[in-house]
């Protein structure tokens, strides 16, 4: 079996969480800060973090531009919170200004869920990850508010406040959570990222 090479952007935010996610989910991880280093990966994360500081940064290393190409041309990415907002095409709540990678389409709020203070941890059935409900982490973190045709839903809120809010997408290549798998120890996410996303894809 092809082990591919996952990269994270390794600009600010949970790197080293997603690196050890997935080494153990059989991929070759590596940290990504240079375009070179962009075009040796296979495939690539986008952490958690702070969206318009890891967007400031991508301009500075000369990233944003190939990184959109990559993303343009089918390479699977998944975006973890600041990572699903890098990777939306249309945001509300947004600093001024604010941009992003695109690629999905779907509109995304930014601090949909409030202030840290506001951060919360739920129960969710995730598409794709059996019957087991994965234990999603929110912190300060975005959701979805609205998806294009070719977007499918893979989990919403099932209770509370934010009941019904879409936290889980997926368009093609492109996978993207509100919440930060990579800090709870349950590998599905990743998982289904590494066996269902990338390694179809290097098929292809």
């Amino acid at each position: 079996m092809v082990q591919p090479v996952v990269g994270v952007l390794a600009l600010q935010g949970d790197v080293a969480e997603h690196l050890l996610m997935l080494d153990a989910v059989g991929a070759r991880a590596v940290g990504v800060r240079r375009p070179s280093e962009l075009e040796a990966v296979d495939a690539l994360v986008l952490p958690g973090g702070e969206s318009t500081t890891i967007i400031r940064l991508a301009r500075v290393f000369d990233l944003l531009e190939p990184l959109r190409a990559r993303i343009g041309g089918g390479m699977p990415v998944f975006g973890t919170c600041a990572g699903m907002i890098l990777l939306a095409d249309r945001l509300e709540g947004g600093a001024p200004g604010q941009e992003s990678i695109g690629g999905l389409d779907a509109t995304v709020r930014r601090n949909a869920f409030g202030r840290q203070v506001d951060s919360c941890e739920v129960d969710v059935s995730v598409s794709g990850l059996g019957s087991t409900p994965f234990h999603a982490v929110l912190i300060r973190a975005p959701w979805v508010e609205k998806v294009g045709a070719g977007v499918q839903v893979l989990a919403r809120v099932g209770h509370g406040p934010a009941a019904g809010r879409i936290i889980a997408i997926r368009q093609g290549t492109l996978l993207a959570t509100s919440f930060h798998p990579e800090v709870t120890g349950d590998e599905r996410v990743h998982r289904l990222f590494v066996d269902d996303v990338v390694r179809p894809a290097l098929l292809a």
